[in-house]
């Protein structure tokens, strides 16, 4: 399964007449270029999820940059970098079993 439809199952998993109201997912561009990634963690099973701070960068258009903050997955990166950010984050949901 792709990891955009894996974030797409997981924003509809956590759907409850609530919390996409609330919170939810932000997918935005960035100036420089690049992507912008912001998955409110705050009520869902992930809630609790931290990491320490992940940073890559090859090239100018190549790199991410992810954290947990306020229980928030924040996620940034290159033009073409919007798969590997996704991934970053399903990566450390699965891992945690959330």
């Amino acid at each position: 399964m792709s990891n955009l439809i894996w974030v797409q199952k997981w924003y509809l998993f956590n759907c409850d007449g609530d919390w996409e109201h609330g919170y939810g997912v932000r997918i935005d561009t960035l100036d420089n270029p690049g992507w912008s990634v912001k998955i409110n963690l705050n009520g869902t099973q992930a809630e609790g999820l931290t990491t320490e701070p992940i940073q890559r960068k090859t090239t100018d258009t190549d790199w991410v940059h992810c954290s947990i903050s306020n229980k928030e997955f924040q996620g940034a990166g290159g033009p073409e970098n919007l798969d590997e950010i996704l991934q970053i984050f399903r990566a450390l949901v699965e891992a945690a079993g959330k």
